[in-house]
């Protein structure tokens, strides 16, 4: 359940991509810092931060239960597997209802032998303008574990692509689109495109804030006046996806307060009212975890 205050719909307080990836910054693991971090977003309202490390992604439980207790952040747990070059080999052996199975087992009995529970499937991704045999699958589990267990679906899009085709599949296997979030739609650069998405009923997050090295800021902006306009503002989330130690403040990033201290006075410069930023960062976590009105 989340508390009442602000929630980030797309992080991770830990995560390890640096076998894949060959890149040690890739392994976000300096709980000093993150906590410092947590604890400044807590000052600033943040009260709830929605966790998407799941299988393969360098999930630790103790760790992130730490965080969450030295900070006062209340951290949602997630579950599902990321996307093919990261997929552990089970998700090749094992069928699409062996993989629900895994999934239902972490939201019904709790996270690698723990009592802890995820409250959300995902993130569950395509690749670059690419979606395998293997992502299908899991693709397909994910309903499963979502018709069985109720609980909501959020999604990895590569550079925003294949939104449109994730959007037919959840459609296809007859999934409540109000219940799922299509990730990383802000690296479209293309209002129009999220817009196609959002009339359908699905809801977007704009969670790579900050990423200026794939888009200005400025163009997210640009895009979420338009929502606004056109009047699904109640369909988006906002994010940063963190993911490596570069992107703390120690190290010279923006860090987790970046979104509220920056990217939101720069929504305000383009006319995004106090009432849309308020339902993107409290109102619409709140109706989509606890689902709908």
């Amino acid at each position: 359940m989340l508390e009442s205050g602000i929630t980030y719909m797309h992080e991770h307080t830990t995560i390890d991509l640096s076998e894949v990836k060959n890149n040690q910054d890739c392994h976000l693991d300096v709980f000093p810092e993150t906590v410092r971090e947590f604890k400044k977003l807590y000052q600033k309202g943040v009260r709830n931060i929605i966790d998407v490390t799941n299988f393969g992604m360098g999930r630790n439980i103790p760790y992130v239960q730490k965080v969450s207790k030295e900070s006062g952040i209340n951290i949602i747990f997630s579950t599902g597997f990321y996307q093919e070059a990261f997929y552990p080999i089970l998700v090749f052996r094992e069928t699409k209802e062996q993989l629900a199975k895994r999934m239902i087992k972490e939201i019904d009995e709790g996270i690698k032998g723990t009592k802890t529970k995820a409250e959300i499937i995902g993130e569950i991704g395509t690749s670059y303008n690419k979606w395998t045999e293997a992502e299908k699958r899991v693709f397909e589990a994910a309903v499963i574990a979502h018709k069985e267990t109720k609980k909501p679906i959020t999604t990895h899009t590569s550079i925003g692509t294949l939104g449109h085709e994730q959007v037919d599949f959840f459609k296809k296997h007859q999934v409540d689109l109000s219940r799922v979030i299509i990730g990383h739609v802000d690296l479209t650069g293309d209002a129009d495109y999220v817009l196609n998405m959002l009339r359908e009923g699905i809801n977007v997050e704009f969670d790579t804030v900050g990423k200026e090295n794939y888009m200005p800021d400025s163009v997210r902006a640009e895009m979420l006046k338009k929502i606004q306009d056109e009047g699904y503002i109640e369909q988006v989330f906002l994010s940063m996806d963190i993911t490596r130690k570069s992107h703390l403040e120690y190290k010279g990033g923006l860090g987790y307060s970046y979104l509220l201290d920056t990217f939101v006075p720069l929504l305000q410069k383009y006319g995004i009212t106090e009432e849309s930023i308020d339902k993107m960062l409290i109102k619409n976590p709140a109706t989509f975890m606890r689902g709908g009105n």
